[in-house]
């Protein structure tokens, strides 16, 4: 069973998006790391750039498999994790703290409504 916090906001593509003010923190959920493997390399946009909600964002690369990630929000990248793109294992070991990606300016706020919370996810992914 994967670990899925309650307090955050999931898409359907298994992105977080915690919610500080104006801001926004976003990372891949635990079930997405887990169906990945060893996650080996993480490719993230520079600070500045503007993300459309369900646009990639970035290429998380597993020994398995490279996976687009989606932005489960619009916003300006205002930081990337700097440790998660120099130890790309960190998404493994705590997707929901140090294995945090980008933190971006909320652009639309009124499209966290559209995401799911925790219960919902869990029903999301409880299918497959």
């Amino acid at each position: 069973m994967s670990d899925i916090p309650e307090g955050l906001k999931y898409s359907r593509e298994h992105e977080w998006v915690r919610v500080e003010g104006d801001a926004a923190i976003l990372g891949i959920t635990d079930y997405a790391q887990s169906h990945l493997g060893d996650v080996v390399y993480v490719e993230l946009p520079e600070v500045g750039v503007k993300l459309k909600q369900n646009g990639a964002l970035g290429v998380v690369e597993s020994v398995k498999a490279a996976s687009d990630v989606y932005a489960p929000v619009s916003g300006e990248v205002l930081e990337r994790n700097a440790k998660v793109i120099e130890s790309p294992e960190l998404v493994n070991r705590a997707p929901y703290g140090e294995g945090w990606l980008l933190r971006v300016k909320l652009a639309d706020p009124a499209e966290l409504p559209s995401l799911l919370d925790a219960a919902g996810y869990r029903d999301h992914t409880a299918d497959g």
